[in-house]
């Protein structure tokens, strides 16, 4: 089964995402900003990341340059 890990700040947005994905056969998980997403990540090993972009604590771009990084 693949990961999804859905990153928003938004609850009502994961809820959304998250029930639609788990219909479709995914297994979901989600984080609030980006240094909970790294977090997650790192433990989930996510086969996809859902990522907003206006965040508090880390932004979506500061995510993606630290978890890039982490992946190479």
């Amino acid at each position: 089964m693949k990961t999804i890990l859905i990153v928003d700040d938004k609850v009502s947005a994961q809820r959304l995402l998250a029930d639609y994905l788990s219909e479709k056969g995914y297994r979901t998980v989600v984080a609030s900003n980006g240094r909970e997403a790294l977090f997650t990540a790192r433990h989930e090993k996510p086969d996809l990341v859902l990522l907003d972009i206006m965040m508090p604590e880390m932004d979506g771009y500061e995510f993606m340059r630290h978890f890039c990084k982490e992946r190479s």
